[in-house]
């Protein structure tokens, strides 16, 4: 198989900003049910949040240097972290109910294990 089709050349070909662009869609979907008193809170934090990890991804992807790759990976691993914990919180004050909380925290853990994979990655062609 030729390599130019394997090729990586743009943020959205990476295996966790395709898989934390779903997260995005999904919490987007989530939140649009929402209380309308928490636009302003919980559900612009949350859709915050979400879209951080994505915009952290493709701001590494595009820097020069390994070491600026891994800060912000870790930046996006950050984001991920907290829109984690604001799904608990969703989901204990009874926002999301357990099926959709579920969905989202299933695909945020994919995320995070990809996120790890890429700053691993990224450390070990850097230290290199």
């Amino acid at each position: 198989m030729n390599n130019e089709f394997n090729k990586i050349k743009s943020f959205t070909d990476l295996n966790c900003w395709k898989e934390a662009h779903q997260l995005v869609l999904i919490v987007y979907e989530a939140t649009k049910k929402f209380p309308r008193e928490e636009i302003f809170g919980l559900t612009s934090q949350i859709r915050r949040a979400a879209v951080s990890i994505t915009s952290n991804i493709a701001e590494g992807f595009s820097r020069q240097y390994y070491s600026e790759k891994v800060q912000f990976y870790s930046m996006a691993q950050g984001s991920l972290t907290e829109l984690q914990n604001q799904l608990l919180i969703a989901r204990d004050v009874r926002f999301l109910d357990v099926r959709v909380f579920n969905i989202l925290a299933n695909q945020a853990v994919i995320v995070h294990k990809l996120l790890s994979g890429i700053i691993k990655k990224s450390k070990i062609i850097r230290d290199s």
